[in-house]
């Protein structure tokens, strides 16, 4: 049986090396045909070369890799769609999401998940994504789509509400959260069981433990006594105040919530270490990034790969021999966390086999992390909605309800703050009405 796999925006490099290295080395993957999209053609070319020189190295070449001009041609017959693109380009797209936001005081640190960056780069992505789910119900229905882009929550969100196709959203903070954790407190993470159920980026570390043991006491206790700077710090708080570790860094938990990036207090983000310009290096550090890996995977003929602890790979697997995997992962919500809404995109423990994947039932979350969440679900289900309907109004009433803009700005401000943007992303805008 040879599967299809398709991947979207193969130009990312290092990524499409991981995942579809990953897959190459999968018992039952070898012969798989491996069809690459992206927009950028010479990336696209050059990943192709990469990956053809990994399959001969590690494969025996005996997958299919190629590069495809048209998507639908891509998708047809896919058994597996992982996508992993961004909608419009670091300057000016990216750059705006900061500069015109910080013009009214608001500071940002990833700005790809919420606030005001999470919230454009969702209105940019979702007309994009719709777009592919819907060729995909023409010409591969039956096929699992596995999303990596961010804002994860809003854009997984809208396909699964949305469209037919089967969807589950993946980011790898569940996997690192307790070993990074207690390297970081020098604990060993051997033996460690745990259980992790949220919303993406802020999900929360619930259960802890070794031989029945709850770690959670201890590890409280030396994140108390780290008195050092460290790049844990927005996290620590968050436990220390509202009792429960969370999966995401400390750059992106701050912008989630209305603590931390304060004008009112700007001493707080030396406290906390936390940066509002990175942005601002980012342009550098991409294409840094792409010379070097043109340096070390295009041309290079040794190339080899170990598998990752990357989650694709793993689910294509499960699904495609049967065996049973368990990941966390983002799926829509059925009363598995019943103190959230349903129908909402929710981070939880699954169980994948042969039958697809099949959320756990987690039950209540502490109030107090149900309450943080819907803080955080709330401008996503109105961003979702906005980008659907194509709707101003409703792109404003996310950012009014947004933790960490409302916390900061008036209610004018954000309105035209809004409005700036909209305009300033008309081109990736389609479903918007722009006049002059």
């Amino acid at each position: 049986m040879s599967v299809k796999i398709v991947f979207i925006g193969a130009g990312s490099i290092i990524f499409v090396k991981n995942l579809i290295g990953d897959c190459l080395l999968t018992p039952g993957l070898h012969d798989a045909h491996i069809a690459l999209l992206d927009i950028d053609k010479e990336k696209l070319r050059l990943s192709e070369m990469m990956l053809n020189q990994l399959n001969n190295n590690i494969n025996e070449g005996r997958a299919t890799i190629k590069a495809y001009d048209n998507q639908r041609e891509a998708l047809q017959d896919a058994d597996f769609v992982i996508n992993a693109i961004m909608v419009g380009k670091y300057d000016p797209q990216v750059i705006q999401d900061f500069e015109i936001p910080l013009k009214y005081g608001l500071k940002q640190t990833y700005a790809d998940t919420l606030g005001m960056g999470g919230i454009m780069r969702g209105l940019r992505t979702i007309p994009v994504m719709m777009d592919i789910a819907r060729e995909m119900e023409e010409v591969c229905p039956d096929a699992w789509l596995l999303n990596y882009t961010n804002p994860m929550a809003i854009v997984t969100g809208a396909i699964q509400r949305e469209t037919s196709i089967k969807t589950v959203g993946l980011c790898h903070s569940v996997q690192i959260c307790v070993p990074d954790l207690l390297q970081g407190l020098g604990m060993d993470s051997s033996g460690v069981k745990s259980k992790i159920a949220g919303i993406n980026h802020q999900a929360w570390l619930l259960e802890v433990h070794r031989d029945g043991v709850n770690l959670y006491p201890e590890i409280k206790r030396r994140a108390l006594e780290r008195t050092e700077p460290h790049d844990d710090r927005v996290r620590y708080e968050m436990m220390k105040q509202f009792g429960y570790y969370v999966t995401e860094s400390t750059q992106h938990t701050a912008e989630y919530v209305p603590y931390f990036i304060k004008n009112a207090y700007p001493e707080l983000l030396d406290r906390f270490g936390i940066q509002t310009l990175m942005y601002r290096d980012w342009g550098k550090s991409q294409q840094d990034y792409w010379n070097q890996a043109k340096e070390e995977l295009i041309h290079n003929t040794g190339l080899t790969h170990q598998r990752t602890h990357e989650y694709a790979s793993y689910i294509i697997e499960a699904m495609v021999w049967d065996k049973v995997y368990k990941i966390g992962a983002n799926v829509l919500n059925r009363n598995y966390i019943t103190n959230l809404p349903n129908d909402v995109c929710v981070e939880v423990p699954c169980l994948v086999d042969g039958s697809g994947i099949t959320p756990c039932h987690v039950g209540e979350l502490p109030q107090q992390l149900a309450a943080l969440n819907r803080t955080n679900i709330n401008p996503q289900i109105l961003t979702i909605e906005a980008a659907l309907k194509g709707d101003r109004e409703g792109v404003c009433h996310a950012a009014m309800l947004d933790p960490h803009t409302s916390a900061e700005l008036s209610l004018d401000d954000i309105r035209s703050m809004c409005n700036e943007l909209l305009d300033a992303n008309k081109a990736y805008l389609p479903q918007f009405q722009f006049h002059g």
